[in-house]
C-alpha cells in the first residue's frame, strides 16, 4: 500500500471504483497546521480532471500499468486499430481512451497504457507534437506577420487549425495535440 509521499507524476491509483492518474501534485507545509498534498487527478476510463487533497501520510491504491509501444493502421467500425510493436498483435481501442484522435496519422507511433493486473487498455498517449499537411485553407497574404490573427485550416488528417494569416495550402505546420494549437511550420 502506497502512501501521499509516494505520489509523482504519471502514478495511476484507484479511487472511487476509477483508475486516476497524476497530472500534477505539490507537497504544501503551511506554516501552521499539518502538512498536505494537493493533486490534480485525471480519469483515464472517462477523461474527467479533478482536484484532490489529501493529508499527508495518507494511503492510496498504486495500479501498476504497462506502457507499450503501437503503431496505428486504421479506423472502422469497430474502433481505432493498431499493431504491437513487438509481437504484432492487432488491437482495436475505442474513441474514448484516445485523448485527441483528430491528429491520428496511419503509421504513427503512440504508447498505450495497459492495466497489469487484466491486461485491459486504459489510455493512448499521443506525442506531443505531430506535423501534418495544410489541405486547404484561404491563400495567405505575402508580409501578414505582424498581427496575432489566425484563420482556420483543414490538415491531412481531417481537424481543424488555427493557422497564423501567411499559411498557405500545402505548408507543413507543427501542431500541439492536447490543445490543437498551431506551434510553428515544419
Amino acid at each position: 500500500m502506497a502512501t501521499t509521499s509516494d505520489i509523482r507524476n504519471g502514478l495511476c491509483m484507484d479511487m472511487d471504483s476509477d483508475i486516476w492518474t497524476v497530472v500534477e501534485f505539490q507537497h504544501v507545509k503551511p506554516g501552521k497546521g499539518p502538512a498536505f498534498v494537493r493533486t490534480k487527478l485525471k480519469s483515464l476510463t472517462k477523461g474527467k480532471v479533478i482536484d484532490r487533497t489529501w493529508p499527508s501520510g495518507h494511503a492510496i491504491t498504486e495500479i501498476r500499468v504497462e506502457r507499450r509501444k503501437f503503431q496505428y493502421l486504421y479506423k472502422d467500425d469497430m474502433g481505432y486499430n493498431f499493431m504491437n510493436m513487438d509481437d504484432y498483435n492487432q488491437v482495436a481501442l475505442e474513441e474514448t481512451l484516445i485523448v485527441s484522435p483528430q491528429f491520428l496519422q496511419e503509421g504513427m507511433v503512440v504508447d498505450v497504457l495497459f492495466n497489469s493486473a487484466n491486461d485491459s487498455p486504459l489510455t493512448l498517449e499521443m506525442p506531443t507534437m505531430v506535423v501534418v499537411e495544410i489541405t486547404y485553407t484561404e491563400p495567405g497574404i505575402k508580409g501578414d506577420t505582424a498581427t496575432n490573427t489566425y484563420k482556420p485550416a483543414t490538415v491531412d488528417t481531417g481537424a481543424e487549425v488555427k493557422v497564423p494569416l501567411f499559411i498557405n495550402t500545402g505548408e507543413k505546420i507543427k501542431v500541439d495535440t492536447t490543445t490543437g494549437d498551431y506551434m510553428g511550420r515544419a
